[in-house]
């Protein structure tokens, strides 16, 4: 039997494994496994029924790759607020004593779709990039000499925290300011209270033609292409790749920022849509993992 790796994403709501020979060519994992994470339960008992999953799919992985939500830091994870217990977890420890000598990588669930980008999808080739996950939350992953930059506390791309105005609250305050404004969580907030009923992000794209709704996502948009924009004058990427759970909504959020990098950016990089949505995070995994496996 040809060697096995194995992908773990570690979601908010689910958990994906999935497995793929160590000569994978296409990026899609032979199997795949989902738990509901039931965080409620607590980080180690998520990580305790993952591992019991993990042992009936592959016994003896060549190598492991896990995404995770948060930033790896210091050998615990950061800005994980989530589920109970994630915010601190020593989760390279608990894998190390799971796997023992099997080589593990383990980053960001947006630097791990960045991963994806890079070894099978949009990014691929690019030697200088910017991956632009929207989705529930928001968050960027920077790409140079083809690698993803973890940063120098593995943060690097923690776009969320970014300030639009003067008088937006901060980090310190206990927020993280332009996500909460136009992330798909904050969209789904912000429009249900003004259309008076629970609407998704996705579905308030289709209510545009009430007005305030109109604005509230006019302005959101607005700020998220400033915000590429602005990055793409700081990094003077190549390509610029968007991908996430609102890629739904693409048509009324790439044109605003095509037009902010045409007008804004010295050299404009070429903006390209993700090749992968459902599952970037597990398909990072893999490719972090196939990758420890040839370089082993």
């Amino acid at each position: 039997m040809r060697p096995q790796v194995l992908a773990i994403d570690f979601g908010g709501t689910k958990v994906a494994l999935g497995t793929a020979a160590t000569d994978a060519l296409d990026g899609r994992p032979q199997i795949t496994t989902r738990l509901p994470t039931r965080g409620a339960q607590g980080a180690l008992k998520v990580v305790e029924r993952t591992l019991t999953a993990a042992r009936e799919l592959l016994s003896t992985p060549a190598a492991v790759g896990v995404s995770t939500f948060g930033v790896l830091r210091d050998d615990v994870i950061r800005l994980a607020p989530n589920v109970p217990g994630w915010d601190g977890l020593p989760l390279p420890q608990l894998l190390r004593t799971e796997f023992g000598r099997t080589p593990v990588a383990i980053d960001n669930d947006v630097n791990a779709g960045a991963a994806a980008e890079l070894r099978w999808g949009a990014l691929r080739g690019v030697d200088v990039g910017l991956y632009v996950n929207l989705g529930t939350g928001l968050a960027a992953a920077l790409v140079a000499g083809g690698r993803v930059l973890p940063g120098a506390h593995g943060a690097a791309g923690e776009i969320g925290y970014l300030r639009d105005a003067a008088d937006a609250p901060t980090f310190a305050d206990g927020h993280a300011p332009l996500e909460e404004s136009v992330s798909g969580s904050a969209l789904a907030r912000h429009g249900s209270a003004l259309l008076g009923r629970p609407v998704t992000a996705a579905e308030l794209f289709a209510q545009r033609h009430v007005p305030a709704v109109a604005a509230l996502l006019d302005d959101a948009v607005g700020t998220l292409s400033r915000t590429i924009a602005n990055l793409c004058v700081t990094f003077d990427p190549q390509r610029v790749v968007i991908g996430g759970g609102l890629l739904g909504a693409a048509p009324h959020i790439l044109p605003p920022i095509a037009t902010a990098l045409t007008r804004s950016v010295p050299f404009p990089p070429d903006l390209r849509l993700a090749t992968f949505t459902d599952d970037a995070p597990l398909l990072g995994a893999l490719a972090m993992a196939l990758a420890l496996a040839t370089t082993a």
